[in-house]
């Protein structure tokens, strides 16, 4: 069995939490606090990391670590990512310019992003519909990158496991 760390980013309030308890097989680990933050509407939100694990088909583990979304927390950002297998960068589409802050996650993890494999999932899509997928495409093209992007909810399972598995096609691809 081999053990692999996927890192899950992105704004307080993308769903980093919640993306991974919907497919944790264990409780998630999370290190919530008030939320002091008023100009986002959210209860709590994370200043550590939030931990879940996942096991393959193949008996290999995939550990999950979300990072806390604000930037003033990119020291952990940069600490969580050593050794990390990929990255998923999640938006909040709702916000009040997602693509702006997908540059503050593109920055934040400039060096990472130069050899990880990683994903963008946006998130609230259905309900905010621009930018649109193609916005962030052109996005990520203008900085420099180009990695898939997906509509998903952080809340379904399904989404979720196919940001990873698109996640682990591109490691898959790297090798062959």
């Amino acid at each position: 069995m081999r053990e692999h760390k996927i890192i899950l980013t992105g704004t307080m309030g993308a769903g980093k939490t919640t993306a991974i308890a919907a497919v944790s097989e264990t409780p998630p680990i999370v290190t919530d606090v008030v939320n002091n933050d008023r100009s986002v509407d959210k209860a709590q939100t994370t200043v550590g990391f939030d931990y879940g694990q996942l096991t393959l088909d193949n008996g290999d583990r995939i550990r999950l670590f979300g990072t806390p979304g604000q930037e003033r927390f990119r020291f952990v950002w940069q600490a969580l990512s050593s050794g990390a297998l990929g990255l998923i960068i999640l938006t909040d589409n709702s916000r009040p310019d997602p693509l702006a802050d997908l540059r503050v996650y593109l920055d934040g993890f400039a060096t990472e992003l130069s050899t990880l494999p990683s994903v963008v999932g946006v998130g609230r899509l259905e309900s905010h519909p621009h930018p649109d997928l193609q916005a962030y495409a052109d996005a990520l093209e203008q900085a420099g990158h180009v990695f898939p992007v997906l509509p998903v909810d952080v809340r379904q399972r399904e989404d979720v496991l196919l940001l990873m598995d698109v996640l682990l096609s591109q490691l898959e691809a790297d090798l062959a």
